[in-house]
């Protein structure tokens, strides 16, 4: 079993990494492989709609390219997805955009590419929109009948500054107890 999380954050090693370390801690110890896919430093455009994928249908985004097609097929290969990202104006941010969107046209041309992988969206938030951003996750899952994991409480916590969320209690219980439950329904559909 194979988990791999993306990191939408500008930071490397800021917030949003911190959570998904903590996610990813708890998988290793279930035996569960694990990657993390910085999108910081890439150049990532966004998708142009030129509806290539659709026209080729080989799993691939065919209008730009860049780093996407590495992520794509890291995707298709793995058993689960943690898609992660700061809130940037009630949203997530630009480089995590551009990968659910053209993630998503790619899986759009090829039915069933995601289907019954488990997902997991995490976010980070000042003060709001942690909860929009979530959604915007969460819809990438339910559009490609993968399993949205959860946790005992939306899977966000709170801070600005790097290693903010450190004093978030809640968000860091939180990110633990996603892990458990990823690495659970990991078992259950990949056994």
């Amino acid at each position: 079993m194979k988990v791999v999380a993306f990191n939408g954050s500008a930071r490397k090693k800021g917030n949003t990494r911190i959570l998904i370390d903590i996610v990813l801690d708890v998988l290793k110890k279930e035996d569960i492989e694990t990657e993390v896919v910085n999108l910081a430093g890439k150049k990532i455009r966004g998708c142009t709609a030129c509806m290539q994928c659709f026209e080729k249908r080989d799993q691939t985004c065919s209008g730009v390219d860049d780093f996407i097609n590495d992520c794509i097929a890291k995707m298709i290969r793995a058993d689960g997805m943690i898609l992660a990202s700061p809130t940037y104006f009630a949203n997530v941010s630009t480089e995590m955009k551009a990968l659910v969107d053209r993630a998503g046209m790619v899986a759009f041309a090829n039915p069933g590419l995601m289907r019954y992988k488990a997902g997991a969206a995490i976010t980070v938030a000042q003060r709001t929109g942690a909860s929009q951003a979530l959604m915007a996750l969460n819809t990438f899952f339910t559009c490609f009948e993968m399993f949205i994991v959860g946790s005992n409480y939306p899977n966000m916590a709170l801070g600005l500054d790097k290693g903010d969320v450190e004093k978030d209690a809640q968000g860091l219980e939180t990110m633990k107890v996603l892990g458990r439950n990823m690495a659970f329904l990991l078992k259950k559909i990949t056994g």
